[in-house]
């Protein structure tokens, strides 16, 4: 998959997350960044048809994220069904780093580091 395609995808889901899930509203820069990670890796796995861990409270309650999230994703954007698994997985983890850029790294939201909030 070539870098603008990659982006576009990025891009499409990236919007959907934005104006549909309200995870990313958390208001510390850290549980930003582990519902980032835990969201986006358990919704690739399920749109790539692979085990997903859901032993912990935590890891059932980023799992549902992850089922409402990739089942939109199917319904919204039927290419996340016909794309190579291996480009899903690149465009899972560029919507990973644009959402960790945007929600934490270039955020301006002082609170986010903010040792006494």
């Amino acid at each position: 998959m070539n870098e603008v395609l990659l982006k576009e995808k990025v891009e499409e889901l990236l919007d959907f997350i934005m104006k549909k899930c309200l995870w990313q509203f958390h208001s510390r820069a850290w549980d930003r960044e582990r519902q980032n990670e835990n969201i986006i890796r358990k919704t690739m796995q399920l749109l790539c048809d692979e085990p997903v861990e859901n032993e912990t409270p935590e890891q059932r309650c980023y799992y549902v994220d992850a089922v409402y999230l990739a089942e939109s994703y199917k319904k919204q954007f039927s290419w996340v069904s016909e794309i190579d698994k291996t480009d899903l997985q690149k465009v899972m983890q560029g919507l990973k780093e644009r959402l960790d850029y945007l929600l934490i790294s270039g955020s301006l939201n002082a609170e986010l580091t903010d040792p006494l909030y």
